[in-house]
């Protein structure tokens, strides 16, 4: 049967490497947009995670490079993405998948084995997963965060049994931000492995500390039953090209390459470029980080004044308790030209902001500190 890539991605509902999402070319700094209002009405959207330093400037520089070649579909270039990431990541070209694999891998691991099979991870979270393996008839099992709001390693562990398919780790967690010990992590994502697959999500890690010391891609290296997912989404600026990776066992990268995931006509030529020129970008990516944390010690800072409870967050967003519904506080923010994240359930009195410019941090803190003082009056 000849591929339908249409059709595929309409059956799965991905969208692997960002097809049809356009970029604008040029803009060295590009600036957040609303989510519910047009460009240039003065919100800042500090709701999604995004990266608002945006790439570096040698990506920038890739992408116009590219530009006289978007007539063309991609090919050969997909290659020379996979060798800079081998390189990088120390793992075999055969073991890296490209995209973001989040939802066709839930899709597969749901489908493997029949309906029925239970998908581990922690509550309130990140569900892209989740939610793929749910629909073809996988069956999510919720563990509530810690008292401390981390990743509950022992109530997780717990859960495990003849019927998991896998267990989905974020770390940092969304939305807490909290990242986990490195040594405790380490050896409980090797026990669990041994009884089953554990894919740890390490979308916002490059924001936090000692990131080599933190990693597991170390486990893929060795052999073991983990999967590591990277998006270029985030520190890497290029949330509107939408590509990133995924470190993979051989059988299942091999499987996911069997069902077309690494057909070169899934994957936009300037997601590509971008992303090739990105891995070489360490330094930019390190500064990036440190620009973030300085932006959240501004926010911790006035928490502590507010004297509100808060995570210990090392990504590039904050989660702290407002003592208010959330549907009321997002919507004061708003109104003072400032959108947030969504509520997290049973977290209805807590919110997440995204670290956004320096400008909209300080606007975004003077609105939080009105807010606040105003319904404490």
């Amino acid at each position: 049967m000849q591929f339908d890539r249409r059709q595929w991605l309409a059956n799965l509902g991905v969208a692997v490497g960002g097809l049809g999402l356009p970029y604008l070319l040029g803009a060295a700094q590009p600036k957040p947009r609303s989510e519910a209002t047009p460009e240039g009405t003065g919100i800042a959207r500090l709701s999604l995670n995004e990266n608002p330093f945006g790439p570096a400037p040698q990506v920038l520089a890739a992408l116009e490079r590219e530009r006289p070649n978007l007539c063309r579909y991609t090919g050969a270039e997909l290659d020379a993405l996979v060798a800079a990431i081998s390189i990088k990541e120390g793992v075999p070209g055969e073991q890296i998948v490209l995209g973001e694999i989040l939802q066709p891998l839930g899709t597969h691991l749901s489908l493997r084995g029949g309906a029925g099979g239970e998908f581990i991870y922690s509550d309130p979270g990140y569900t892209t997963l989740i939610d793929a393996a749910v629909a073809v008839g996988g069956r999510a099992v919720a563990v509530p965060l810690s008292a401390r709001l981390e990743n509950d390693l022992a109530a997780l562990e717990a859960r495990v049994n003849d019927r998991t398919r896998a267990m989905y780790l974020v770390n940092p967690h969304n939305p807490t931000g909290i990242v986990a010990e490195a040594a405790e992590l380490r050896s409980f994502v090797r026990s669990v492995a041994r009884r089953v697959l554990v894919i740890v999500d390490e979308a916002y890690l490059e924001f936090a500390d000692r990131f080599a010391e933190r990693t597991l891609a170390d486990l893929v290296r060795g052999g073991e039953n983990v999967i590591v997912f990277r998006t270029f989404a985030k520190v890497y600026g290029l949330a509107g090209l939408e590509i990133g990776y995924g470190l993979v066992p051989k059988p299942i990268a091999q499987t996911l390459r069997a069902q077309g995931l690494s057909n070169p006509h899934l994957f936009n030529r300037l997601a590509v470029a971008a992303a090739t020129a990105s891995v070489k970008t360490q330094g930019y990516v390190e500064r990036v980080a440190q620009q973030v944390a300085a932006e959240r010690e501004h926010w911790l800072r006035l928490f502590r004044e507010l004297e509100l409870s808060h995570t210990a967050s090392s990504a590039n967003f904050v989660f702290f308790e407002t003592g208010q519904p959330h549907t009321a506080f997002s919507a004061a923010l708003l109104q003072a030209g400032v959108a947030i994240g969504h509520a997290f359930p049973p977290y209805d009195r807590w919110a997440r902001i995204s670290i956004g410019l320096p400008q909209e941090n300080t606007r975004a803190r003077s609105a939080v500190r009105a807010v606040l003082q105003g319904s404490r009056a």
